[in-house]
């Protein structure tokens, strides 16, 4: 079994299968990736980490500066984790018009959440 002691090492290497049923065999090879595998439940769980890492190496986040993100779904709900993660403030900005359930995994995160018409 393996062990994680950060979600961290949850994001990225999600599995590949083969998919056999849709189309014949001798047609194609196609394989799907499940990136709902990420902690996150998204690819864009990948995005969130080397954002957040790109900006940590070059320098330009610290500690005492916040991340505003203008999103209105998954970039926002990984952002949100990392920063998390990371012990960073984050601002996201969504339309009003988002689901209950992104605004709750947002907020569970400890982001500040800010509604915007629209």
């Amino acid at each position: 079994m393996n062990v994680y002691y950060n979600v961290k090492g949850l994001i990225g290497n999600t599995p590949i299968v083969k998919i056999n049923k849709l189309i014949g065999e001798d047609d194609a090879n196609v394989f799907a990736k499940l990136e709902w595998y990420n902690i996150g439940g998204s690819v864009k769980d990948r995005l969130a980490l080397y954002l957040i890492e790109y900006a940590e190496a070059q320098g330009k986040i610290d500690k005492s500066k916040v991340i505003i993100e203008a999103t209105s779904g998954n970039t926002g709900i990984g952002l949100a984790m990392i920063a998390a993660l990371k012990g960073y403030k984050i601002d996201i900005v969504m339309p009003e018009s988002v689901s209950i359930e992104r605004r709750k995994i947002i907020k569970a995160y400890g982001a500040n959440l800010i509604l915007s018409p629209g």
